[in-house]
């Protein structure tokens, strides 16, 4: 089993090859190895060390959100009754068990957790609030917050380059 890479283990070829494939990750090695200017071979290698790293954790299509009828997204601040790790564990299950819910983060600060909430509409919304949100183990509070419009979003990082390290 492979360590982990850490970012300062990344060398320019390997952030030049994970730039290339956050934009198409559908791209084939060939097209991949031109891109990155790499042997075929070279840059196959490569990408296996990036996946077996953990740098490169899978591949996705990202769906646009009202093409798979999810065309509203709420951010749900949580706050729970109790923040001891038994409560913790069983709201996030809880979580994990929500097919709405797109993303949970634990937080710091004012609520416990903030939960990504994809639905159709307002009506779907609550429907998901009753059934899910509002049963959910240990929770003492739930705001909500509807998107209005998407302003940025991004699947990409930026990937840092080390000094004097070329593109």
């Amino acid at each position: 089993m492979s360590k982990n890479l850490q970012p300062s283990e990344l060398d320019a070829l390997d952030r030049r090859i994970l730039s290339v494939l956050q934009e198409n990750g559908r791209i084939t090695n060939q097209q991949l190895a031109e891109r990155v200017h790499l042997s075929p071979s070279a840059c196959s290698r490569r990408v296996a060390r990036l996946e077996e790293g953990g740098v490169i954790s899978g591949y996705v299509a990202l769906l646009t959100p009202s093409a798979a009828g999810r065309g509203t997204t709420v951010f749900v601040q949580v706050t729970l009754a109790r923040q001891n790790q038994d409560d913790m564990a069983a709201f996030e299950a809880a979580v994990a068990e929500c097919p709405d819910v797109m993303e949970c983060y634990l937080m710091s600060g004012e609520s416990d957790y903030v939960v990504k909430v994809a639905v159709r509409d307002l009506q779907d919304y609550e429907r998901v609030h009753t059934q899910y949100l509002s049963r959910m183990p240990g929770v003492a509070r739930i705001h909500s917050s509807f998107t209005l419009r998407t302003v940025k979003k991004a699947t990409a990082f930026e990937l840092e380059r080390r000094a004097g390290a070329g593109r």
